[in-house]
C-alpha cells in the first residue's frame, strides 16, 4: 500500500502515443531522472546542472567545451527536448546563449517546465513539434549562425526514421555556421549496423567527423550510445586527447581513416528506406 501511494505520487503524464513519463528521482546520482516508460531519458542535477551523469551526455558536453572560445556565449538548435540537460548545461557553463529547442509533445514539456523549472532569465526557447518540420519554421536569421545543433530525438526508446536520413541532416546543417558542429546521439547494439549507416549518413553531409564512444561500444559489443561531432570546419587535432581524456573511462575516439572503415559498405540512409534505431532489450536499463 506504502508503495503504491509513494508511486501514485511521482510526477506523470500520459503520452500521445500511449507512453507514461515521469519524473523521478535518480537512485544512482542524486537529481532527477525524466522516464518514458521505462526508458530513462534525461538525468538532471537542478543544484548543479554542469553534472552530466548519462555517459553519451558528458561526451555531448567535452564537445561543446570546446567550441569558440571557453565561457563564450553560443547560438544552440535543439532537436528533442528531454528535460533540457544540455540546454541547461550551456546556460551555465556559457552565460547569454541563445537557444532554441523543439520537443514533439507538449504534455511532456508541461512535465518538465512545472518538475524541473528552467534557471529564471535563461535565454532557452521551446518550440512544440516534430523535429524535421520545426526546422522549416525557425526564425530565418538562424539559418547559418549556429555553433552548435543537437540531434537526439527518441520516442521511447528509438529514434524515428524520418530524422536518421541524409535529407534531415543536410536540413540541420543548413543551420550551421562555418565552424558550427552538428551532434548526433545514436543508440545501437552488436555489429553496429545502424551506427555505421549514420556515420556514413552524416559523412554525405559534413566533411569533417568523429565519433566518440565508450570502447566496448565503438566495437560493437554491447548496445550503447555512439555520439557523432560533425562540421564543415577542420575539428581541430588538438581537440582529440582532450576529448579522450575528458572521459568517461575508458573513451574512444574514432576519426580519419579508422572512421571510413567503420562506415565501409554502409548505405547512406535516405527517406526512401531509412529505418528507426533498433529498439534495445529491458535489460539494458537495469542499474
Amino acid at each position: 500500500m506504502a508503495r503504491a501511494r509513494e508511486e501514485a505520487s511521482v510526477p506523470s503524464v500520459r503520452l500521445s502515443d500511449g507512453t507514461l513519463a515521469r519524473v523521478v528521482r535518480s537512485p544512482f546520482a542524486g537529481g532527477w531522472e525524466l522516464d518514458v516508460d521505462g526508458t530513462p531519458q534525461s538525468h538532471v542535477d537542478l543544484d548543479d546542472p554542469t553534472h552530466l551523469h548519462f555517459e553519451y551526455v558528458a561526451r555531448m558536453g567535452a564537445v561543446i567545451d570546446r567550441l569558440r572560445m571557453p565561457g563564450q556565449p553560443l547560438t544552440a538548435i535543439h532537436l528533442g527536448a528531454g528535460a533540457l540537460t544540455i540546454p541547461r548545461y550551456i546556460e551555465r557553463t556559457r552565460p547569454g546563449s541563445r537557444q532554441q529547442v523543439v520537443e514533439l509533445e507538449p504534455a511532456l514539456w508541461d512535465l518538465v517546465r512545472e518538475n524541473l523549472p528552467l534557471p529564471r532569465g535563461a535565454s532557452i526557447r521551446v518550440r512544440i513539434g516534430d523535429a524535421r518540420e520545426a526546422l522549416g519554421r525557425l526564425p530565418a536569421g538562424l539559418v547559418g549562425a549556429a555553433d552548435l545543433v543537437v540531434s537526439d530525438v527518441y520516442s521511447g526508446a528509438q529514434t524515428p526514421a524520418h530524422l536518421t536520413t541524409v535529407e534531415f541532416f543536410t536540413e540541420a546543417a543548413r543551420f550551421l555556421a562555418p565552424a558550427g558542429v552538428l551532434l548526433v546521439n545514436v543508440a545501437d547494439g552488436a555489429g553496429l549496423a545502424f551506427a555505421r549507416r549514420e556515420v556514413a549518413t552524416v559523412q554525405a553531409v559534413l566533411e569533417h567527423v568523429i565519433v566518440l564512444a565508450e570502447v566496448q561500444t565503438l566495437k560493437g559489443r554491447r548496445f550503447g550510445n555512439l555520439v557523432i561531432a560533425a562540421s564543415r570546419a577542420p575539428l581541430p587535432t588538438e581537440w582529440l586527447p582532450r576529448l579522450m581524456a575528458a572521459g568517461p573511462h575508458p573513451a574512444k575516439v574514432a576519426e580519419g581513416r579508422e572512421l571510413d572503415e567503420f562506415a565501409r559498405g554502409a548505405r547512406v540512409a535516405t527517406d526512401a528506406d531509412a529505418t528507426p534505431s533498433p529498439k534495445p532489450s529491458a535489460s539494458v536499463f537495469t542499474r
